[in-house]
């Protein structure tokens, strides 16, 4: 007997490991659990399990042991097949692989209904059901949680696959991987391991191995006894392990050991041929007794089931006959053995090796026991058929997908931020380019940065040619940022992962010329493909490429989300395990969805209805709502069209007519800046600001009677009446064509002669005050507040928005004048004006005061999109600040 490494843990030192998860794995007191808990099922002595096994025939008893393959997308003849073998041979199991959750569920029923004892049905659900049935949530690889650094949030992941599970009427989860990931050349591992660290990958697995049995799922930790350390993939041959029993035992074995202590109701043994533990030829480890009976169960105290890996695969195929492993692996003591080569010819073989006493009776009424008390134990002797009713929809919650966004949002890691780049600042200096070399398409990454601020798109076919990456190399060397990102789906660690070799090439050279910020939507080891990575100032490691990552992705470069990962591999000397920059507070707007603030989607679609119903009795033709709550957008839709002929529908990008809402977003920042900047005092007289009223009943007026709407004045003055004849609008004031007279543009060829401003404001001097000092709404003030700013600053109001509010804040639609910005078909009409400019209004301020001054004014004149507009909301609410800059100092305004 191996002599057994009793290693003792102080609950301080627990403490210590969990505040610090990436202790190093040379410490001498290694095991993080003291106490030895037995699988869940093993102390059940119902008299259910004595009353079904008393009626079992031996053949019955056999063929609990065996688990066979199903699927759910294969036809008639599959589903007629193992209907039979299910009736013929008595299985105790099925093991689901591919297929939809809809006929999974309904075969389940059928196949349990065919069955005398309920069918034990197991899933290979690492990440999740998603990892076999498509239209599922799925959740990510091992490796992206053993980046995360709160361990209770793999427990919640654990929970939420066992509650899919059991939906799906399932009982076992093949999960979690506790292979230690130390070869980053394996074929068939790598992804699918929670990194390298043997600590690591003993409380990731045992985080996610509570949550399942917390919930009556059995969780089935594998490969045994590790798997990480090959560079052949056991499906298509036999990986050999050459390493000592000491390096196996203080390395490999160490998460296993550990989850057994906690008792883990599975393990499977992986097809590994390991000479330190049995030099038999060619004899993998889940055929081996000196495995399976002395080392685990006997050495290491496993008592709950084993299970071989699957029968079919070449690592063991190649080397027997159809019966003869699975023969093989009953008298190395495995309990079940997972989709036979031939369960005729097994059975056939193995009642043979029981008729001449290599197997005895015993031996297989032990593990049909131990799988009767497991059945007990989770349930399936109060078998109830799966609800099949909606379930795609009960499965695909709102809570499943806002688990799925913290776990990929707390995965993400920042292995390089040189001076801080990410989250990105001074929107308004920094010139970003986004290359997508991918399918030449907009994706979900690109349009998501476009929530944020301004970047110029670059799209590359994924099999560009190097003259055209070094054409576009000299483009981008003029950028201060580039945002380059690599997408693959490709698990596994060999080869190219599926992504050209010329792209790393690129990125090389390009990292000589200008600030790359490089997102690996990928396995983390293709960085070992670039030969620059320390001119490289950022890398963000996303693990893996779905349009959730890319989404949350992009959120995170401008800082709508926190980055806390930490890298669980050694990817290349420059980026060490644990590598990883923590950014610890969001800074900027998230986009998510309602049940991430504890709403409920459906109660919004009450929005839904009431927007509806005003298009449809032409209350307006469309529109965009945007709601947000704590810092997050939950909501936010466009509805209609632009104009009620229904021709170009609302998209969330395009922008509308502010109206009033400009006295808020233009001049009430300016002027806060401004009395920040002790340039101008709320308390004082109009008259200081615009001696020119001294003369007139407007010059007690006060400035914070003016704000707040209260300072006697006329509502509004419609200049435009007395400039307009009966016949035609072009007289001495207006004209076609622009000019130097006529350089005020008031429409689409309609100038204004550019002294009738005067005019307007004269009017505004001479304009009678109301009776009565008391609220009334007014924008008469705010033609003031344009000319006072401009004074002060000695900018235009719009240059000087735009540059001080509008360029830092990210406002890419914000502003006045927006036909010199964008083009008309993402400018919303505003009114199809039939009395003033008798044309449709695009793009021009629907306002006529606002139109007369050329479309700037203080107070209208300013377009968005209702995104644009949350930003500097959410500024005020944050008391000033916004993106990591501070607009306004957090004070008491004194005397307001």
């Amino acid at each position: 007997m191996r002599i057994k490494v009793i290693l003792g843990l102080c609950l301080f030192s627990i403490i210590i490991l969990l505040l610090y998860p990436c202790i190093g794995t040379s410490q001498k007191n290694n095991n993080i659990f003291n106490t030895k808990t037995n699988p869940p099922y093993l102390e059940i002595t119902d008299v259910w399990v004595d009353s079904v096994f008393s009626k079992m025939t031996p053949d019955e008893r056999l063929g609990q042991l065996f688990m066979v393959a199903a699927y759910s997308n294969h036809g008639n003849a599959h589903v007629e097949e193992l209907s039979h073998i299910i009736k013929e041979y008595k299985i105790g199991g099925l093991i689901f692989l591919q297929g939809n959750p809809v006929n999974q569920a309904k075969l389940t029923n059928y196949y349990q209904s065919e069955s005398k004892i309920p069918l034990f049905i197991a899933m290979d659900a690492e990440w999740g059901p998603a990892m076999q049935l498509d239209s599922l949530t799925k959740f990510p690889y091992h490796m992206a949680l053993g980046a995360i650094q709160d361990d209770s949030m793999l427990y919640e992941f654990g929970c939420e696959v066992a509650r899919q599970l059991k939906l799906l009427g399932v009982h076992i989860n093949f999960a979690p991987v506790l292979d230690i990931n130390n070869n980053p050349l394996n074929p068939v591992i790598s992804v699918r391991s929670f990194g390298e660290d043997k600590i690591q990958v003993a409380r990731k697995g045992y985080a996610y191995m509570s949550g399942l049995q917390d919930n009556n799922i059995i969780a089935v930790g594998k490969h045994f006894p590790g798997h990480g350390d090959t560079d052949k993939d056991s499906h298509k041959a036999l990986p050999v392990i050459s390493h000592s029993w000491e390096r196996l035992d203080t390395l490999e074995l160490y998460p296993f050991k550990e989850l057994i202590k906690r008792g883990i109701g599975g393990i499977m043994l992986g097809h590994l041929y390991i000479p330190a533990l049995d030099t038999t030829q060619n004899t993998p480890s889940s055929l081996s007794r000196s495995v399976v009976s002395d080392l685990l169960k006997d050495e290491l105290g496993f008592d709950g089931l084993t299970f071989t890996d699957a029968m079919t695969m070449d690592g063991i195929a190649k080397y027997y006959n159809p019966g003869e492993a699975e023969t093989n692996a009953l008298r190395a003591g495995n309990d079940i053995i997972v989709m036979p080569s031939d369960i005729q010819k097994t059975f056939k073989k193995i009642k043979e090796a029981i008729n001449k006493g290599e197997i005895s009776q015993n031996e297989i009424d032990r593990h049909c026991k131990k799988i009767l008390n497991a059945k007990y134990w989770a349930g399936l002797n109060k078998y109830k058929p799966v609800d099949t009713k909606n379930i795609k929809k009960d499965i695909n919650t709102p809570l499943s997908e806002v688990l799925n966004r913290k776990l990929i949002e707390s995965s993400f890691t920042l292995i390089k931020n040189d001076s801080n780049i990410v989250p990105f600042d001074n929107l308004e200096k920094v010139k970003i380019a986004v290359v997508n070399i991918n399918n030449g398409e907009p994706d979900i990454f690109t349009e998501t940065l476009n929530l944020y601020g301004r970047q110029d798109r670059f799209s590359l076919p994924r099999n560009i040619s190097d003259n055209r990456f070094i054409a576009i190399k000299n483009t981008l060397a003029g950028y201060d940022l580039v945002i380059i990102s690599i997408y693959s789906q490709k698990r596994a660690s060999y080869g190219d992962f599926d992504i050209p070799m010329n792209v790393f090439s690129f990125i090389d050279s390009l990292a000589y010329h200008t600030k790359i910020v490089l997102c690996v939507f990928a396995n983390p080891y293709c960085l070992r493909f670039l030969q620059n990575i320390t001119n490289i100032p950022v890398i963000l490691m996303a693990y893996e490429d779905t349009e959730l990552h890319r989404n949350l992705a992009a959120q995170l470069l401008y800082g709508g989300i926190a980055v806390n990962g930490k890298c669980p591999v050694t990817i290349c000397k420059q980026i060490p395990k644990c590598a990883g920059i923590s950014v610890a507070q969001p800074v900027r707007l998230k986009y998510s969805i309602p049940e991430e603030l504890g709403i409920n989607s459906e109660d919004l679609t009450a929005i839904d209805s009431i927007v509806i119903d005003a298009i449809n009795e032409k209350a307006m033709p469309g529109c965009q709502i945007l709601v947000a709550g704590n810092g997050t957008v939950f909501y936010y839709k466009s509805f209609g069209y632009h104009t009620y002929n229904k021709t170009v529908p609302v998209k969330n990008t395009d922008m509308y007519d502010l109206a009033s809402v400009t006295k808020i977003v233009a001049t009430m920042p300016a002027l806060m800046r401004l009395y920040e900047e002790k340039k101008f005092d709320l308390n004082a007289k109009i008259t200081k600001y615009m001696p020119e009223l001294e003369n007139f009943n407007k010059k007690e007026l006060k400035i914070k009677d003016i704000l707040t709407h209260q300072a006697q004045l006329t509502p509004w003055i419609p200049f435009w009446i007395k400039t307009v004849s009966d016949s035609s609008i072009y007289n001495t004031i207006y004209s076609k064509t622009l000019s130097e007279k006529y350089s005020i543009k008031v429409a689409e060829n309609l100038y204004i002669i550019k002294e009738y401003k005067d005019s307007i404001y004269a009017r505004i001097v001479e304009s009678n005050l109301l009776k009565k000092k008391e609220y009334k709404y007014s924008d008469i003030g705010f033609y003031w507040f344009q000319k006072i700013i401009e004074n002060i600053t000695g900018e235009c109001l719009e240059k000087y928005v735009s540059e001080n509010f509008y360029k830092p804040l990210g406002m890419i639609s914000l502003g006045y004048k927006p036909l010199e910005r964008f083009g008309k078909s993402s400018i919303v009409p505003t009114e199809d004006d039939k009395k003033f400019r008798m044309q449709l209004l695009q793009g021009y301020v629907h306002d006529p005061g606002a139109a007369m001054l050329g479309g700037v004014a203080g107070h209208a004149g300013v377009f968005a999109n209702a995104n644009d507009i949350a930003k500097i909301m959410q500024m005020y609410l944050q008391n000033g600040e916004y993106g990591g800059k501070r607009y306004f100092q957090k004070k008491k305004i004194a005397g307001v």
